[in-house]
């Protein structure tokens, strides 16, 4: 295919070169130049047009020729027309932006924003000549979203703001040495220019390329090494500790400064993005440096943990002392109606599970955690199963005093011992495989609180932890209805009330254990656990021992109405 065109048809702004169609094509190129050497312009620089740069034209026959082609093939854009317009710039920023108006207006009348008359959908704008061209008409496309191509603008551009003067031979080169301009793009789309060196046209091995350090130029705003991104034009600067944010519907070097959130920083002025801190520091309150996080646990040295440790040992010693007293008067008759064994083992239990809260207490170790859970969960276990020991006995023996009663053969000290070792043995058992399958271990939390790391023992398995926990309270549930349903049965020495008291108060204490453990984070939870043990520990120790100690101690006269009683069941 031959396409030809007639150059002095090209007056511009005029689009004389103009085929309709669905979409259209652009060329502004400047084929001849109205540039002067005083760089100044004339009011009609079509009479003083320099010889035409045949280079150029050639550039105009290849998008003619492309479009042509692109027509005549079906199968590229089927349906679809391709049309163009060609304009001449003449090198003339002022004759660039009058051809990018009559591209953007109606046939007939330049009058930007209306489509009456229009064929064709703008595509995209093919332009050729210098760096001011190039920008004069990048602004008004911009604003159109119409893309711009450039493909004899490359790195390098001809920076007509030097006042140089422009010469050009008989082939319309250029004849003499140029700045060389760098369009230098950041990475929030915005760009600047800098003088980067020096072309020299006249160099005698033809073009030659001169970029040396002192002929580069930066802006007085740029920093090479630290600041290598513009300044907002809305605000100074994002400090360290802000990241830039462009609001919606402005222009991106219009951006705002947002803070960075917790646990995040920024360290550099007019950062894009804020970055994570590690796992194991936090962001300062400036949110510009991480910090590391201090590592905690429920210690003795801290004003809690003397606490719970003060209870512990206070409560540690009245059990003592209790069993003491039981020991010295184990031959008088309200011990002895109140099964010594039982005792003892409910006794002893209840020391144990006082000294286990200092399991919870201090630096978690590999030890200390595979035994805090399990000790506190068969310790208690042995406490109520004892207890609920003591009911059965208490409602069997009042049975018994039934004429004809065939239960009292079950009566006696063989049955108390096998509900204690019977109910024992199904929490020995969880607990044995629970240590076996998921055995507890100390673990470093680095995410429930953000200055801080805790230092805490993973249970290695929830399930089992509240499969233990649940099988206490289920004895526990058990031994308050059967001490309940006994309240009411007659004896001096009948001590379900108590019981019935003492469950009433460890089962209050444990169901509300649960969701303040849930809703606890931290040391806390070590905490919350801790007191519940001794809460619960001490309501069974006061409702049932307390008052045995008063009349044995106190009372000894109520003491012998016992054995007198005693005396008449026989």
């Amino acid at each position: 295919m031959n396409i030809e065109i007639d150059l002095s048809d090209l007056q511009t702004p005029l689009n004389n070169y103009y085929s309709p169609g669905d979409y259209l094509i652009a060329g502004v190129i400047p084929v001849r130049t109205a540039v002067y050497p005083t760089h100044t312009f004339k009011s009609d620089p079509a009479h003083d047009f320099q010889p035409i740069l045949e280079r150029n034209y050639q550039h105009i026959l290849a998008i003619l020729f492309a479009i042509n082609e692109i027509n005549e093939n079906p199968k590229l854009l089927p349906n679809i027309t391709l049309g163009y317009r060609i304009y001449e710039n003449c090198f003339s920023a002022r004759t660039a932006s009058e051809a990018t108006i009559d591209l953007l207006s109606m046939r007939d009348w330049v009058v930007p924003n209306f489509r009456c008359e229009r064929q064709g959908k703008l595509l995209a704008v093919i332009q050729g000549g210098d760096f001011e061209t190039f920008f004069q008409m990048a602004t008004m496309l911009n604003v159109y979203e119409v893309p711009q191509l450039h493909p004899f603008l490359r790195s390098l551009h001809f920076n007509s703001t030097t006042m140089d003067e422009v010469h050009f031979d008989e082939d319309g080169e250029l004849v003499a040495d140029y700045d060389v301009v760098n369009l230098v793009t950041f990475p929030n789309e915005s760009a600047a220019r800098v003088k980067v060196g020096k072309l020299e046209t006249q160099a005698s091995f033809g073009l030659k390329l001169t970029i040396h350090e002192e002929s580069t130029v930066w802006p007085s705003w740029f920093n090479q090494v630290e600041d290598t991104r513009p300044h907002s034009s809305c605000t100074e600067s994002c400090q360290p500790g802000y990241r830039k944010v462009v609001p919606e519907g402005q222009p991106i070097c219009c951006y705002s400064c947002d803070p960075c959130v917790e646990g995040t920083i920024s360290t550099n002025t007019d950062a894009d993005h804020c970055h994570q801190c590690p796992e194991d520091q936090y962001s300062n309150n400036g949110r510009h440096q991480c910090i590391p996080k201090t590592i905690v646990f429920l210690s003795y040295e801290e004003p809690l943990g003397v606490t719970l440790a003060f209870f512990a040992l206070f409560l540690c010693l009245i059990t003592s002392t209790i069993l003491g007293i039981f020991i010295k008067h184990q031959s008088t008759p309200l011990v002895k109606a109140n099964n010594q064994n039982l005792t003892y083992i409910l006794l002893v239990s209840l020391l144990l599970s006082f000294l286990s809260s200092f399991l919870f207490i201090g630096q978690p170790q590999k030890v200390t955690c595979l035994l805090r859970q399990t000790a506190f969960s068969i310790i208690f276990s042995i406490g109520v199963s004892s207890v609920l020991a003591k009911t059965t006995t208490v409602v069997l023996a009042f049975l018994a005093t039934k004429p004809g009663n065939s239960i009292r053969k079950w009566v006696g000290k063989s049955l108390a011992n096998s509900i204690v070792l019977f109910c024992c043995s199904i929490q020995f058992g969880i607990c044995i495989a629970w240590i076996g399958m998921y055995p507890p271990f100390p673990e470093l939390d680095m995410d429930s609180q953000v200055r801080q790391i805790i230092l805490k023992c993973n249970e290695g398995s929830i399930a089992m932890f509240y499969c233990a926990l649940g099988y206490m309270g289920l004895l526990a549930a058990i031994s308050f209805m059967v001490a309940f349903l006994s309240r009411k049965l007659p004896g001096g020495f009948n001590e379900a009330k108590f019981i019935t008291f003492s469950m009433l108060v460890f089962c209050s204490v444990w169901v509300s254990f649960v969701p303040t453990y849930l809703s606890t984070k931290g040391k806390c939870m070590v905490a919350v656990q801790i007191f519940s043990i001794l809460a619960s520990s001490a309501g069974l120790l006061g409702c049932i021992f307390l008052p045995k100690c008063y009349i044995i101690v106190l009372r000894p006269d109520l003491n012998s109405k016992v054995h007198l009683m005693m005396k008449r069941k026989d």
